[in-house]
């Protein structure tokens, strides 16, 4: 595999992973009106993935993008743990979305200056949903942790179970750098202090303690995951898998 094309593979999984997780939430959103917003990210990461799948295929000349997306198993998976973390309730969901979208803020907007052209242009068509996603969840943040007292321990609890997942972001290994020394490629490690700044001022709004960092799981550009990932998979893959080949 070329460093190019895992690279792409890494952005279009992470997309897909929490696309399928939001997907979830269809028909269970706590109103109506959030019902319709969870579904439209969804879709939203569903389309961002879409994208990046067709240039990896584009790239691999074997395998096409519904096959990379669903004849592959869990160790050839490279998305963030972050995004594969359960549902749980609303609190966990918006809590985990708010960690990730500040991240894909930040690194959609550099990658906008790529100097691979298809990277550049998906990440330009991207930027416009991934504002509206952290949008979505930095305003339920507040409303959540500035909100009753149930309300604000539950997100604060959600806050300091997810917060393990969040350093993986920001890892550059030996591909990353290979690809930033060509332009092509973010500087993960750079997005962390705007990011820190981004994520405390939101924190000090909805009133919620900022975890202190301990122990910070890792690996999935290794393609390594927490168990959540297989019950991701086997639901997801079912119909590629059960009906190989099949056409619509």
């Amino acid at each position: 595999m070329s460093s190019l094309f895992t690279y792409t593979l890494r952005i279009a999984d992470s997309s897909l992973i929490l696309g399928q997780r939001m997907s979830e939430w269809c028909s269970k959103g706590p109103t109506l009106e959030e019902d319709i917003a969870m579904s439209n990210i969804s879709l939203d990461m569903f389309g961002q993935a879409n994208g990046f799948y067709q240039y990896a295929a584009q790239l691999d000349g074997l395998k096409s993008a519904d096959k990379l997306a669903f004849r592959r198993n869990e160790r050839e998976f490279f998305n963030h743990q972050l995004v594969e973390q359960e549902n749980g309730n609303f609190g966990n969901t918006i809590v985990r979305n708010f960690l990730h979208n500040t991240f894909n803020f930040l690194f959609y907007t550099q990658l906008t200056n790529s100097k691979d052209e298809t990277l550049s242009a998906l990440a330009h068509k991207s930027l416009k949903e991934v504002k509206y996603h952290l949008r979505h969840s930095s305003n339920w943040l507040v409303r959540l942790g500035d909100g009753t007292k149930e309300s604000n321990a539950k997100t604060q609890i959600a806050l300091n179970e997810l917060w393990m997942y969040t350093d993986e972001v920001f890892e550059m290994d030996a591909l990353d750098i290979e690809l930033f020394k060509k332009g092509i490629a973010v500087d993960n490690s750079s997005l962390k202090s705007d990011w820190d700044a981004m994520i405390n001022n939101t924190l000090a709004k909805a009133k919620l303690t900022r975890p202190e960092d301990e122990y910070m799981a890792t690996g999935g550009k290794k393609g390594l995951h927490t168990e959540s990932l297989g019950f991701i998979l086997s639901e997801m893959q079912y119909l590629q898998r059960a009906y190989p080949n099949a056409k619509w």
